[in-house]
């Protein structure tokens, strides 16, 4: 968005053109995000009940004991400290849905899933199941 401002100043014309979107803080560094963070909130969020029913992967990344303790069915465990490690583990064919216990994890798993080519559906905390 382009705001355009036009004053005189001693007989002087002052232009002053000013791109709210390039300028303000995120110029400055304050309150700047990530493009990634950016972006995770502007797309639309697919069914991921709907992609697992279509043969997605459903990962969590939580600890081993974690998943040990309850997890959705159909679920792969990989620690997201292993994620990257363990990528050829994970089909690229098809979208991953990942998840953890409140979504921290699953953003981390997710983050590296995405810049590795993988289609990523964040589903975050498992209670959002």
């Amino acid at each position: 968005m382009f705001t355009t401002f036009s004053t005189r100043s001693r007989g002087l014309a002052v232009l002053v053109t000013w791109s709210v979107t390039t300028l303000g803080f995120a110029a400055a560094g304050c309150g700047s995000q990530s493009n990634e963070a950016s972006q995770a909130r502007t797309e639309v969020r697919r069914d991921p009940h709907a992609l697992v029913a279509d043969g997605a992967t459903l990962l969590d990344v939580r600890t081993a004991e974690e998943f040990a303790a309850g997890h959705l069915e159909g679920a792969v465990n990989i620690p997201v400290d292993q994620v990257e490690a363990r990528l050829p583990e994970i089909p690229r064919d098809r979208p991953v849905v990942v998840y953890c216990r409140s979504g921290a994890r699953s953003r981390n798993a997710a983050s590296v899933l995405r810049r590795s080519g993988y289609d990523v559906e964040d589903l975050g905390s498992i209670d959002q199941w």
